[in-house]
C-alpha cells in the first residue's frame, strides 16, 4: 500500500505523546538506575546489562553494540519496519489523529486503513474457524494425517493454529457473511471466497484442505496455505495477492524465527510449510520458508536484516527439484554473494548416509524423524558457502578421466570463478578447483591452476616499482607501515576510510592541477594519522552536540582556519548538524541555526533515520560513556588539541606542496621561489606553534580541573 506522506504535525504529536519508558518496556524489562532505567540489549546478546534508556531525554544507548534512538527508532530497528508505519502504529496506539500533505489523500488514507484492519479482523476470525473445525469430526482426516504422518503434537498444532477447510462450497462465506455480517467483497478481498459468474453469489476458495495460516511480522494472519487431502491439484493452495498478503515479499514463519535468526546470527531457508513446523517443534526456531515461489532477493534482504553476519543457509530438498532450486535462490542474490554482502551456505542432505551410504531423508522434515536433532545441527554448521556447493555440484557424480566429463566440469567451474571480483578469495578457488580437478594428483594442481587462469583472463598483478615494492596511489594512506610489507602482489585489505581525492589545490595563487591518470591499484588501510584525524574529528563533533554553550567557538574555529571534516562519514554529519533548523522536519526549510539547542540530537536521529548505513557511521557520537564525558568535560583545552591536529594535518600538505615547488626543475622566475620559500618557512613556523597546542601537559589539565 502506498501511504501518504505523514503531515509533520501528526509526527510531531506522535513524539509528544510517547514515552520511551512504556515503549521500551514492552519489549525490555527495566530497572531504574538513578535517573536513568536499564536492561539487557535486545539487539544483541550480553551477560551483563548495558542497554540505557533516559526518560528526560527520551532516548536509548547499548554501550555493548552502540545502538542508540528514540522511541520510533527503536520500534524500526526492533521490528525491521520503516519510519512511517512505526508512526501509523504509535498514532492509533496513542490515538493521534492521522494527517496527511492533502486532506484528500487523509480520507484515502483513512479509508484504506479501515479497509485493512476490516481484512486483519476477517483473517483472524477464518483462522479461528478453521482450527474450530479441525477439532469436528468433518476435521479428523485432517487431524489424523497431522498426529500419524507428521507426527506433531497438540501443543505444535496449537502453536502454529493449523486448521481444516470443511469441504462444503460456502461453509466458510455464509459463516462470515450471515454470522459475522462481514460485507461479500470484503472477504473477496482477503482471498477467502470467489464470486460466481452471476456475481450474486460466492464459493469458498478452499475446501477439504488442511490450512496453515500465514502471518506477518506482528503475528497477523495475512493469508493461508491449503494442502490438499484428496488426489485433488494443486497439492498445495496459496491465498492469492490481497491488500495484506504479498507472497514475493513474505517468509512462513518469519514472525516466530525473527528472534531466533538475531539470536544464532543465521537463518534456515527450507523448501515447505512443514519442514518449517518440524524443525521449530525440534527447537531449531530460524527456519522459514519460501511460498511456494523460488526465494527473491526482496526475502533474502529481508531476511539478512536480522542477521548481522548475513548468514543464510539454504535447505532444499535433496533431489533434482531442490536442486533446481538452490540455484535459482541463488541466481536471485547473485550480486550480494559475489560481492561478500551475504554469507550465503548450502545444506547437503545427502551428506547425512545410513549404515548403506544412502541419503537420509529428502527434506529437513523427513531427515529429522530418521537421523534427529543433533545430526540436522551438525550439518547446518557444517554447511558449505555457495562458491564450495556449485564448485562441488559440478565435479559431483562426473569420471574426471573421461575427457567429455572432466572438460563438463571444467567449464562450469570457469563461468563460477569468472564472476568473483576479489582476488584473494579468486586466488583461494582457484586452487581448490585445481585439487578437485587433478583427482587428488598434487603434480598436477599447478599446471591446473595456471590453465584455470589463462581461461578467465588471469590475475592482473598491480605496477611494481623498480625496488619491487608495489606502487600505491600518494593520496590514499597506506595502512602498512615501514619493514612490515606484505610480499603478495595482490592486496585485498578492505578500505575503510580515508580522505576524499583532491582533484585541484589552491593555495594563495598558485593552482596545482594533480595527476588525474587511473592508476591500477588495489585497496589499502589507514594510517595511523588517520587514526588520529578521525580521533579529533569525532571529539569535535561530539563537544558540538553536548555542550552547546561551544559550538560557536567551533564554528569560528573551524572559519579562521579554513578547515573542514576529512572523514566522509564526518563531513555527512557536519551538514546535517548545519542544515538542521530548530524547526527542521522532513521537508521543511532550514530557518536560523538556534547554537543553543539542545534538541539537536533528537533532530538529527530523527533526520537519519531512513539512512541507517550512513547512520550507523555516526550514531555513536550521540551518546557519552563515562570515560568519553571525563575526557571531554575540559572542553576548551580538548577542542585547542583537536582543531590543532586538524589544522596540522592540512599544513603539513601545504609544506608537502611548497616543497615539491622548491625542489622542482621547472624554470620559473626568481620571485616566485622566494614566494614559495617564504610560505615554506612561515609553514614550518606554524607546525611548530600547532605541535605545542596539540600537546597535552600536566600544568595543562590541572589548570582545566
Amino acid at each position: 500500500m502506498d501511504i501518504p506522506r505523514l503531515h509533520p504535525d501528526t509526527i510531531e504529536e506522535v513524539k509528544a505523546k510517547v514515552d520511551i519508558i512504556e515503549v521500551i518496556g514492552g519489549h525490555v524489562v527495566l530497572k531504574k538506575r538513578g535517573k536513568d532505567y536499564l536492561g539487557s540489549c535486545p539487539f544483541h546478546q550480553e551477560k551483563s546489562p548495558s542497554f540505557s534508556v533516559s526518560p528526560t531525554k527520551q532516548m536509548y544507548y547499548c554501550f555493548g553494540c552502540q545502538a542508540g534512538g528514540n522511541a520510533i527508532t527503536f520500534l524500526m530497528e526492533l521490528g525491521k519496519q520503516s519510519f512511517t508505519e512505526v508512526v501509523l502504529d504509535l498514532a492509533r496506539r496513542y490515538q493521534v489523529p492521522v494527517q496527511t500533505l492533502e486532506p484528500e489523500q487523509r480520507q484515502e488514507l483513512q479509508r484504506r486503513l479501515s479497509q485493512r484492519e476490516q481484512l486483519y479482523e476477517i483473517m483472524a476470525i477464518t483462522a479461528s474457524f478453521y482450527q474450530h473445525a479441525l477439532n469436528q469430526p468433518q476435521g479428523e482426516k485432517a487431524l489424523t494425517y497431522l498426529k500419524e504422518e507428521r507426527t506433531f503434537s497438540d501443543e505444535t498444532i496449537q502453536g502454529f493454529q493449523l486448521g481444516y477447510a470443511p469441504a462444503g462450497w460456502e461453509t466458510l462465506s455464509n459463516y462470515l457473511i450471515e454470522q459475522k455480517n462481514f460485507p461479500p467483497q470484503a472477504i473477496v478481498s482477503a482471498g477467502l471466497a470467489i464470486a460466481r459468474k452471476d456475481g450474486n453469489s460466492y464459493y469458498d476458495r478452499f475446501r477439504d484442505r488442511l490450512m496453515i495460516p500465514i502471518c506477518d511480522l506482528r503475528s497477523r494472519v495475512i493469508g493461508f496455505g491449503g494442502r490438499t487431502l484428496s488426489d485433488e491439484q494443486p497439492k498445495y493452495l496459496n491465498s492469492p495477492e490481497t491488500e495484506l498478503f504479498d507472497k514475493g515479499n513474505t517468509l512462513y514463519g518469519l514472525d516466530r524465527a525473527k528472534d531466533a535468526i538475531s539470536k544464532t546470527d543465521r537463518a534456515v531457508v527450507v523448501e515447505g510449510y512443514f519442514d518449517v513446523i518440524a524443525l521449530h517443534a525440534a527447537g531449531i526456531d530460524s527456519a522459514v520458508a519460501a511460498l511456494g515461489t523460488a526465494l527473491s532477493l526482496a526475502q533474502v534482504k529481508q531476511l539478512a536484516k536480522f542477521t548481522e553476519s548475513k548468514q543464510i543457509i539454504l535447505n532444499f530438498d535433496a533431489d533434482k527439484a531442490g536442486n533446481i532450486a538452490t540455484e535459482r535462490a541463488i541466481g536471485a542474490v547473485f550480486d550480494l554473494a559475489y560481492n561478500n554482502e551475504l554469507q550465503l551456505r548450502v545444506v547437503n542432505l545427502s551428506a547425512g548416509k545410513n549404515a548403506d551410504d544412502l541419503p537420509i531423508g529428502k527434506d529437513a522434515d523427513e531427515f529429522l524423524k530418521k537421523n534427529g536433532h543433533e545430526k540436522y545441527l551438525e550439518l547446518l554448521n557444517r554447511a558449505p558457502l555457495w562458491l564450495d556447493w556449485q564448485i562441488e555440484k559440478a565435479i559431483k557424480g562426473k569420471d574426471l578421466t573421461q575427457a567429455e566429463q572432466y572438460q563438463d566440469a571444467n567449464q562450469t567451474i570457469i563461468k563460477i570463478l569468472q564472476n568473483i571480483t576479489d582476488l584473494t578469495t579468486r586466488t583461494i578457488y582457484l586452487k581448490k578447483s585445481a585439487l578437485l580437478l587433478s583427482a587428488d594428483d598434487a603434480r598436477m594442481v599447478p599446471l591446473l591452476i595456471e590453465t584455470l587462469q589463462t581461461a578467465i583472463k588471469g590475475l592482473k598483478p598491480l605496477p611494481e616499482s623498480k625496488n619491487g615494492e608495489t606502487n600505491l596511489p600518494a593520496n590514499r594512506f597506506n595502512f602498512i607501515e615501514e619493514g612490515q610489507r606484505q610480499s603478495s602482489k595482490y592486496s585485498t585489505l578492505e578500505v575503510i576510510d580515508y580522505p576524499e581525492q583532491i582533484e585541484e589545490v589552491n593555495y594563495g595563487n598558485e593552482t596545482e592541477e594533480r595527476d588525474k591518470k587511473q592508476l591500477e591499484i588495489a585497496p589499502v588501510g589507514i594510517h595511523p594519522n588517520q587514526r588520529l584525524i578521525e580521533r579529533a574529528e569525532g571529539l569535535l563533533l561530539r563537544i558540538y552536540l553536548h555542550y552547546p554553550i561551544h559550538r560557536l567557538t567551533i564554528i569560528d574555529a573551524l572559519d579562521s582556519a579554513d578547515l573542514n571534516f576529512t572523514l566522509s562519514h564526518h563531513r555527512f554529519l557536519w551538514e546535517q548538524i548545519i542544515n538542521r533548523s530548530s524547526s527542521g522536519y522532513q521537508d521543511s526549510q532550514p530557518e536560523e541555526i538556534d547554537y543553543l539547542d539542545d534538541r539537536l540530537i533528537s533532530k538529527l536521529q530523527d533526520s537519519l533515520v531512513e539512512d541507517r548505513v550512513r547512520a550507523s557511521r555516526v550514531e555513536h557520537l550521540f551518546n557519552l560513556d563515562e570515560h568519553t564525558a571525563e575526557e571531554i568535560q575540559r572542553s576548551p583545552l580538548v577542542l585547542r588539541a583537536a582543531i590543532a591536529c586538524l589544522e596540522k594535518f592540512a599544513c603539513e600538505q601545504k609544506r608537502k606542496y611548497y616543497l615539491n615547488k622548491l625542489q622542482s626543475k621547472d624554470p620559473e622566475d626568481l620571485a616566485k621561489k622566494v614566494e614559495y620559500y617564504q610560505s615554506f618557512i612561515n609553514i614550518q613556523k606554524r607546525l611548530q606553534e600547532l605541535e605545542k597546542q596539540r600537546n597535552v601537559t600536566i600544568t595543562d589539565l590541572i589548570s582545566f580541573m
